[in-house]
């Protein structure tokens, strides 16, 4: 029963393998053809039905990494998808074939597709090189073979190499043979004795062949280099060979060069010099490079001794049998003028001032020439400016100043002095002279700029470093060495204020500075040479103290009277925004330092009163109600706008009546309006009178310039001066410091602050802030603003 059922089992999956592998189709087509190219019709080879191979998904999977085929599922064409290359394909086969599987589904059926790459004649043969270079001795006898290399073609068959051929010469031919494994080689034939001293390398050109159709070729250079046989001897390019020396030649110059050479090469050319033995007196005088024939003189020559001498040369080759020949060389002495002048140095001045006048003496040079007559006359001449020679005594020159120095371009001089002779042909001598220039004190120091602007925050700490100045000398020496020191131009005692270090030039503070008592000031620090006479310049430093928010704000009468009882009272009627009382305050700093605020705290669960911000008014939020307390103890706090921010606290009690006119009159509980006169205006009324007292000063000042300033040495600089603007502010300004005074049309109910133009800038813009108006606290302005309402500026 087992049995049964396993051949039953078995023959069940034979029939499943049958349905699905049942077809296989064989194709042929050339490579390289265009794509979309119609390989074969699929549907019709495997009989598949072309309406069903849409539904049926028909595919085609390849083997290969690229997939050159592709089906067309309406119309069942087997087409190329992508380039073939059999050479790419199947490298090294002569035989290629693609394998593809076709594949329908429902039911799933598997056909097998070979495609068969034909070769066509795409390449062309190839050798490895462009060229071959081959080496054939000069005695080689004719019928020599030499093997060439051969070309690869990828292609196959026919489209293979198939032959070669030479290019047409006189001394080779070219033996081809043809293999059945291998293919065609080919071998050079030597057919014609050579050469090498006619013609040392021949060129051929040797082209390989296929048999495609078109056929196709290619070619290298066959570079056939002749090796040389020693056959031919030495030959000098002279005879004779005649050469003028000079009697006072240096030992060791070459005075000739001797000329030979061989048609062989190799060791067959390399020539060796030397002078034929039994020559006397030559190998004292002059010897010979045997290598380059170069000869050169080796010992002194002397015209009056020896005016001539003959020398016998030979050159022999390397060769296994060395071949030789000889030359003759005249050597003919001449006479000349063998002395060149002698530049000696008598004395030279170790340094020469840069003030030196003009014609002051420098040096005594002494010149020598030991030969007589026209070759023993010398002309001296000095090349660098502003120095000459003077001749004094025959042989003896002096080196004499002919312009200005100055040590700060020109440091040293390197003079050069040239001696020539008047020989045929003239002999010249030189010297170099170092002139050193000594340094006088005709710089002063400079500094950079000549004024500086220091920010200096008050509260800064005694003996910090605030500044630091600097000045250079182009002198040298202790002419450079500067020191620095002070001069007051100031409103206070410098000596209390800054010390500056004479050495570096840093400047120090002596003292910790308010910006409420001194705003800015000013001196000058002046920087000295160790020079004799001291040369001196000055710069101007401007100290600007920066305010900083140590003041804390004063509540201003009648509240702040010392032990007085602030209480206000108000009527029981009162409506909401009944005016209770107003507080004013002030602030010693400047700046958003004394832009002031106001804020009321009241008992908890009140809330029955409100302040104004800016202004300090109290005034009533609503109307009184039966359930209101009739005592409203009120506690108002003051703060400014510094970082960080302080304040100040009063309190004031509001007391609730039914009848304001049953109270006697006071000046804190009965409201002022605000165009009386009041404690704040006397104090406005002071400070007007004080600015008006100033304006006058100032236009006395400037009278007082005007009469005094040419003889007096008052400094314009320091001349008062006020501006008005249209605005009703006006300007009061001396030396660098600006002071601005701004007031609205109700000065005599405001507060007035008077600051230097700097704190503001002057450039800075102006905005008005009206009654009411309130700043968060971290709120930004620009830094060139100017802030001005009825209370502060």
């Amino acid at each position: 029963m087992k049995d049964r059922l396993r051949i039953l089992c078995l023959l069940w999956t034979l029939l499943c393998i049958q349905s699905v592998l049942s077809g296989h189709v064989v194709y042929s087509i050339s490579e390289e053809v265009s794509l979309g190219t119609i390989v074969g019709n699929l549907a019709k080879d495997l009989s598949l039905n072309v309406a069903d191979l849409e539904s049926r998904r028909l595919q085609i999977v390849s083997g290969s990494s690229k997939k050159h085929f592709d089906v067309d599922v309406k119309s069942g064409a087997l087409f190329v998808l992508d380039p073939i290359d059999r050479e790419q394909l199947c490298p090294n086969s002569e035989r290629c074939t693609e394998t593809l599987e076709a594949i329908v589904n429902n039911p799933l059926q598997m056909h097998s597709v070979e495609v068969n790459i034909l070769d066509i004649n795409d390449h062309s043969p190839i050798f490895s090189g462009k060229s071959q270079i081959i080496r054939i001795a000069e005695l080689a006898a004719p019928g020599a073979k030499f093997p060439l290399l051969g070309a690869e073609d990828p292609d196959i068959g026919s489209n293979s190499v198939s032959s070669y051929k030479l290019s047409q010469n006189a001394f080779f031919s070219l033996e081809v043979h043809t293999d059945a494994d291998q293919g065609p080689s080919a071998e050079l034939v030597l057919i014609k004795n050579l050469d090498r001293e006619k013609q040392s390398v021949i060129r051929l050109v040797l082209t390989a062949l296929d048999s495609g159709k078109p056929p196709r070729s290619g070619t290298t250079q066959i570079i056939v280099n002749i090796l040389d046989a020693n056959d031919n001897a030495p030959v000098f390019s002279k005879a004779v060979y005649k050469v003028l020396v000079q009697e006072n030649v240096v030992v060791g110059t070459s005075i000739l060069k001797l000329n030979a050479t061989d048609l062989d090469e190799g060791v067959n050319s390399e020539l060796t010099f030397s002078f034929k033995q039994g020559q006397k007196g030559i190998s004292d005088k002059f010897a010979i490079d045997a290598n380059t024939g170069d000869i050169s003189v080796i010992g002194t020559l002397d015209y009056e001794t020896t005016n001539a001498y003959e020398i016998r040369v030979e050159a022999r080759d390397g060769g296994a049998t060395p071949l030789a020949s000889h030359s003759k060389v005249l050597v003919e002495v001449g006479d000349v003028n063998d002395n060149a002048p002698d530049i000696k140095l008598s004395s030279l001045l170790d340094s020469v001032r840069e003030d030196a006048k003009k014609g002051t003496v420098i040096a005594l040079i002494t010149v020598q020439d030991k030969d007589g007559g026209k070759n023993g006359k010398v002309r001296c001449v000095v090349e660098n400016f502003p120095f000459v020679l003077e001749s004094t005594q025959g042989k003896y020159y002096s080196l004499v100043l002919n312009g200005a120095l100055d040590r700060e371009e020109n440091a040293l001089y390197n003079v050069s002095i040239t001696a020539t002779d008047e020989g045929v042909p003239p002999l010249s001598s030189t010297a170099v002279l170092t002139v050193h220039i000594s340094d006088v004190n005709d710089n002063a120091p400079r500094f950079p700029k000549s004024s500086i602007n220091v920010h200096v925050s008050e509260n800064s700490p005694a003996g910090a470093l605030i500044a630091s100045v600097f000045a250079q000398d182009i002198d040298s020496g202790e002419n450079a060495q500067i020191t620095y020191s002070s001069l007051s131009k100031s409103n206070m005692p410098l000596s209390s204020a800054v010390s500056i270090n004479a050495v570096t030039g840093e400047i120090y503070s002596m003292q910790s500075f308010n910006f409420e008592e001194i705003k800015t000031f000013q001196f000058q620090v002046q920087a000295t040479d160790s020079g004799v006479p001291p040369l001196s310049s000055n710069v101007t430093v401007n100290v600007f103290i920066l305010d900083e928010n140590d003041n804390i704000p004063v509540i201003l009468p009648p509240y702040s009277e010392p032990g007085s009882v602030n209480t206000e009272n108000i009527p029981y009627s009162a409506e909401a925004g009944y005016f209770v009382a107003k507080v004013r305050a002030v602030d010693a700093d400047s700046g958003y330092n004394a832009l002031l605020s106001y804020h009321i705290t009241e008992a908890k669960g009140t809330n029955l009163f409100r302040i104004g911000t800016s202004t300090g008014e109290i005034r009533t939020k609503r109307r009184m109600s039966d359930n209101d307390l009739k005592t409203h103890p009120l506690i108002i706090t003051v703060s400014d706008n510094g970082e960080p921010s302080l304040s100040t606290t009063m309190s004031i009690e509001v007391v609730v009546v039914e009848n304001l006119d049953s109270l006697q009159p006071s000046l804190r509980q009965v409201p002022v309006k605000e165009d009386n006169f009041s404690n704040l205006n006397l104090y406005l009324l002071i400070a007007i009178v004080s600015v008006s007292v100033i304006f006058l000063l100032s236009l006395i000042a400037l009278i007082a310039v005007k009469c005094y300033g040419t003889d007096g040495g008052f400094s314009r600089s320091s001349v008062p001066v006020v501006t008005t603007h249209p605005d009703g502010s006006w300007s009061y300004s001396k030396s660098t410091q600006q002071y601005d005074v701004c007031f609205s049309s109700d000065t005599l109910k405001s507060d007035v602050m008077v600051f230097p133009s700097q704190f503001p800038p002057p450039d800075a813009e102006l905005i008005s802030i009206n009654e009411g108006d309130t700043f968060n606290r971290t709120q930004t302005l620009p830094s060139t603003t100017k802030v001005r309402d009825s209370h502060f500026v």
